[in-house]
């Protein structure tokens, strides 16, 4: 008799542990299902192109309905002003996924934004849009960073595709302070390291948590460790939204062409400004085609050469260039050699990258007086095409 009940026990937990799996199991998709609806009504499309009228897309998050703010990476926006930001169509419970319906009814379903912050450090960027979609609405954040162990989940736009909105679900695996450089510059933010696939066009999708509160956003994969992902943690998109705002600046080209300023593009991608020099001649002035930065400072980088030598200047010259730089106002002398072994005295200024244009061309036009008039007192020889090659290569660092 008492085997038979432990038989009939066994065969009772048994199909009460099955019954359980089973519930368990529709209750985790019926969460995911609930977490991917609530979720993609605040999930955005990001399309924008820089100055080289490349286009580059990704993914937002509405964060602010009251200011309709859409949350991103910086390195989606790039230098560019504005952004077309699509929302989901949403027929019957289900999202239009074919990217060609978005495009073909742009004038019906996009919206054009204003870039109003960037933070590259962080890797982010905020858009704020004239409007909101009627189904659109701002996601819930989290009180504070996941934990290892803790699932998340998020919604992105992976390039390579012809459809949007894909959901993807993974673990937790660190959450750690973190300083790394990528293809974009380099990044200094907390972390949440998750094992989810993120491809490109994915950038600044929403993760969330079991609850679709938001708790990171993607920014990057590892190309080391597969299924291994970066994202930006929910303490650092709250402090960006908080800290003062600050646009991205503008690229090099679009000031120089606001400026109204004659330019050609150097072999190596940086822009050429000649001014005349007093006496005769011109001075060249170049101007970096990528911005520099130090967390929230953003830098400009414009200079000139004035001479290649295979001699290191002399100590005149060195205490004449060192005087001189403590009365410039702007800028200061730099000796530089290259891998030829030449020696190239160069003047060099940096300046704000968000300033106006007037603030670069004045910058400019200084910068080519200042070396213009050092140019004409040092007079340098002709060495051939060895000072070309010295500029090119020295311009490619």
């Amino acid at each position: 008799m008492s085997s038979y009940l432990f038989q009939v026990s066994s065969r009772l937990y048994r199909a009460v542990l099955i019954v359980g799996i089973s519930a368990f199991g529709c209750l985790n998709l019926t969460a995911g299902e609930n977490n991917y609806s609530r979720t993609l009504t605040s999930t955005a499309w990001i399309i924008t192109s820089n100055a080289e009228e490349e286009t580059s897309n990704g993914t937002g998050v509405l964060v602010d309905a009251e200011r309709r703010l859409v949350l991103t990476n910086a390195h989606v926006v790039g230098d560019s002003r504005s952004a077309v930001v699509f929302f989901p169509e949403v027929i019957n419970d289900q999202p239009r996924v074919k990217r060609k319906y978005y495009l073909d009814k742009v004038l019906d379903l996009a919206k054009l934004g204003k870039i109003v912050a960037v933070d590259r450090k962080r890797d982010l960027a905020l858009i704020q849009l004239p409007e909101l979609p009627e189904r659109a609405k701002a996601i819930e954040f989290a009180q504070s960073s996941p934990v290892p162990g803790s699932s998340v989940e998020m919604i992105g736009n992976p390039g390579g595709t012809d459809v949007l909105w894909a959901y993807t679900s993974g673990t937790v695996r660190l959450v750690y302070e973190k300083k790394f450089k990528s293809d974009h510059g380099t990044h200094e933010f907390k972390v949440v390291e998750t094992q989810t696939p993120i491809k490109p066009g994915d950038s600044g999708g929403p993760v969330v948590n079991s609850e679709g509160k938001l708790v990171a956003i993607a920014q990057s994969f590892s190309p080391q460790m597969n299924l291994v992902s970066y994202c930006v943690d929910i303490s650092e998109i709250e402090s960006f939204i908080k800290s003062p705002w600050k646009p991205a600046p503008l690229a090099t080209r679009i000031v120089l062409e606001n400026a109204e300023l004659e330019f050609e593009t150097h072999s190596t991608g940086h822009y050429e400004v000649k001014r005349e020099r007093a006496g005769e001649g011109f001075q060249s002035v170049f101007v970096s085609k990528d911005t520099e930065y130090y967390r929230r400072a953003d830098l400009r980088r414009i200079w000139s050469l004035v001479s290649v030598t295979k001699e290191a200047p002399d100590n005149d010259l060195m205490m004449r260039l060192m005087r001189q730089s403590s009365a410039t106002k702007i800028g200061s002398w730099a000796i530089e050699k290259n891998a030829a072994g030449d020696h190239m005295v160069i003047y060099v200024a940096k300046v704000d990258a968000t300033a106006p244009d007037e603030a670069v061309s004045s910058t400019i036009d200084y910068v080519g007086r200042i070396a213009g008039a050092m140019n004409n007192e040092l007079n340098p020889q002709p060495t051939g095409n060895s000072a070309s090659e010295t500029l090119a290569a020295w311009l490619a660092k």
